[in-house]
């Protein structure tokens, strides 16, 4: 299996940055939503988003529907931006194991945003999700780019060796 993302693109996802999670529906109607939090395993070959599914209506359906997922992954204060696909993803339930991640993200982002003058409160009230709200997306990456702004930005990351 061919390894897409760098040690360094792993560490900026498990840093915990702002994630946007987008889909499109078969007439090619995109859904956005913004994440509620973020996981990448230590290879980098999976990565969970969480969701308010009160929220998240059509980005859901297009996702069950079998339409693609991209996450935008990007650090506030540097706006360092990674953007990963894949062609599917699985939904599931949130586990009352995945509070303590959901607990780190928000620590990670309120320090993230509070370095571009964001106070904490105003992260905990963006990401604000009551536990039984919550599902999670899993995926493998397929594809990924370098989303920073600059001449770079769109361009294709190389498998790694």
């Amino acid at each position: 299996m061919a390894v897409l993302l760098s040690p360094a693109h792993i560490a900026l996802i498990a840093q915990g940055v702002s994630a946007i999670v987008a889909s499109r529906s078969a007439d090619l109607h995109a859904s956005v939503m913004r994440a509620m939090g973020a996981q990448i395993s230590p290879d980098g070959q999976h990565i969970t988003v969480f969701l308010r599914a009160s929220q998240s209506a059509q980005l859901l359906a297009d996702i069950a529907a079998g339409g693609p997922v991209a996450v935008v992954f990007s650090d506030p204060p540097t706006n360092r931006t990674l953007q990963v696909k894949a062609s599917g993803a699985r939904l599931r339930e949130a586990r009352p194991g995945d509070q303590a991640l959901l607990r780190r993200y928000l620590v990670a982002m309120q320090h993230c945003v509070g370095q571009v003058g964001y106070g904490p409160e105003f992260v905990a009230a963006m990401l604000c999700a009551p536990p039984n709200d919550l599902l999670a997306l899993e995926f493998t990456p397929e594809t990924a780019y370098d989303q920073t702004p600059g001449l770079r930005a769109g361009t294709p990351l190389p498998s790694q060796p």
